[in-house]
């Protein structure tokens, strides 16, 4: 089996997971805080490199890691995008901006990137159309009562899309706590409060709020859910209502957890097929606009949730077998390991 590879930076205290060493581009985020784990960044990559087999795409998932804090992260930054920069510029890492960091931090290297005008904070408003149309493929939003786990900037492209076809957003949860509403949030005030406060929205919307947990027992349809790797355990999937559940972040449940769901008949989605929305827009059809990426997010995501919806292991793991069916096609050996926290 492939080995993950650990590059480590000589000028800074960072690191750059590898996902699939010898793929021609490897693509991730990068992020920024006191201490960044390696075990953590090789779970994202994991899974990006499933989310471009889901699409038959022969690219490899990375993950890029800079540790500092205070004074020291300035010249941190400064030290990790000069020395990244070739590799960027030849395509063998691709990468934007995650936590910790802003998209004016990584500039020097957007200007490189060999995906000319990529928009990464554009890119992410696509976040929201592929989520929801994966629940519309799942069992519809059309009058539904959906909980949103993880209020973010990306995130509030959620709302928007799942608004739009219809769900009445019931509960929102944040690091801050949970906020709910039994006839449904306004969208826009919503979106509002998500941009003016980030996770502060939910002491926005209404009385003071419940525990953040809160949101996982919320009495819905639809939970969409990404805060963090991991954050929908075992313990926290025993409270779940809902009958579907929708990742809109990476890697966002155990392998417990997924267990403790199905025992419950919880459908599952991918989170690597749900979070694909800006994908399509890293390598667009030339002249390609707005309207045609998002009518391919649609069209794409639909595609691959048909084939694995109804899979006798679930789709979450359908949508496995058939991610390595594909990189069987370009790998001689599979990576150790599938992307479930």
């Amino acid at each position: 089996m492939p080995e993950v590879r650990i590059h480590k930076l000589e000028t800074t205290d960072a690191f750059i997971v590898f996902d699939l060493d010898a793929a021609p581009h490897n693509i991730g985020i990068t992020r920024c805080a006191p201490k960044i784990l390696v075990d953590g960044a090789k779970l994202l990559a994991r899974s990006t490199t499933y989310l471009f087999a889901a699409f038959e795409q022969q690219a490899g998932g990375a993950s890029a890691g800079i540790n500092a804090k205070g004074d020291d992260r300035g010249p941190a930054i400064t030290a990790f995008v000069a020395e990244v920069e070739p590799l960027v510029a030849d395509g063998s890492f691709l990468t934007e901006a995650g936590r910790g960091l802003a998209p004016d931090d990584l500039a020097p290297l957007a200007a490189v990137d060999p995906r000319g005008g990529f928009d990464p904070v554009a890119a992410r408003s696509l976040l929201g159309p592929g989520a929801a149309v994966a629940a519309e493929v799942a069992g519809g939003l059309d009058g539904r009562r959906v909980a949103i786990e993880g209020l973010d900037a990306a995130s509030a492209s959620v709302v928007t899309a799942a608004a739009a076809r219809g769900a009445h957003i019931t509960a929102v949860g944040t690091t801050a706590g949970t906020a709910v509403a039994a006839d449904g949030f306004d969208p826009d005030t919503l979106v509002a409060a998500i941009t003016e406060h980030g996770p502060a929205a939910v002491e926005h919307l209404g009385p003071d709020p419940a525990a953040a947990g809160a949101v996982f027992a919320a009495d819905v349809d639809v939970l969409f859910t990404g805060s963090k790797p991991g954050v929908l355990d075992h313990d926290t999937a025993a409270a779940v209502t809902a009958g579907v559940v929708v990742p809109i972040g990476p890697v966002p449940v155990t392998a417990k957890g997924l267990a403790v769901l199905r025992r419950a008949d919880v459908v599952v989605l991918p989170d690597f097929v749900t979070t694909s929305g800006p994908l399509f827009a890293m390598f667009p059809d030339e002249g390609a606009g707005p309207e045609a990426i998002e009518a391919t997010v649609d069209q794409q995501v639909r595609s691959v949730l048909g084939e694995v919806l109804g899979h006798a292991d679930g789709p979450l793991l359908g949508a496995c077998h058939r991610a390595e069916a594909f990189l069987r096609t370009w790998q001689d050996t599979l990576p150790f390991g599938r992307p479930l926290a």
